[in-house]
């Protein structure tokens, strides 16, 4: 048993790892045209959901507090990259929605963040192993408590970089 408990914690040690250094170069590349990342994160979201998202749910997807996701949504906003709509489905929501200005944005950065990801994913990973680590990947999604699959599992189904 202790060796599979060790074996476990030294896979998410690497795994935390490759993720964190990956995204720290994502972060810290010329692709962004001056939009912090974590901003870029909102269009990318909202460009899976015509109809668009409560703030709430794009906290989760995020994973940002309320009034974090307020003040950003506030900030994209002012740059008229997205707009709030009023909810039909509850008259005291709001939607947040990108604008044609947010669908440009977002399709252009992402064109040059998707190019970026599978340059580092590609430099040590061939086709076979991306799709082995993808696999894993859900498998790790799939078995993970109810709370935490949808936002998780949706952002991982999204084609649209």
């Amino acid at each position: 048993m202790d060796g599979d408990v060790r074996l476990a914690n030294e896979a998410w040690e690497t795994l935390f790892r490759a993720q964190a250094t990956i995204a720290r170069e994502f972060t810290e590349a010329d692709t962004w045209g001056g939009m912090p990342p974590r901003d870029y994160s909102v269009l990318y979201a909202l460009s899976t959901a015509p109809e668009g998202l409560r703030i709430t749910e794009l906290g989760e997807d995020v994973l940002l507090t309320q009034p974090g996701m307020s003040r950003m949504i506030v900030r994209l906003e002012s740059r008229g990259l997205v707009e709030r709509r009023d909810d039909p489905d509850d008259a005291r929501a709001c939607r947040i929605r990108l604008t044609p200005a947010g669908v440009e944005t977002q399709r252009r950065l992402g064109t040059a963040h998707a190019r970026h990801i599978a340059r580092a994913m590609s430099r040590a990973l061939d086709r076979e192993q991306l799709k082995t680590l993808q696999d894993l990947c859900r498998a790790l999604l799939d078995a993970a408590p109810a709370p935490q699959r949808p936002t998780t599992a949706r952002r991982t189904e999204r084609s649209n970089p």
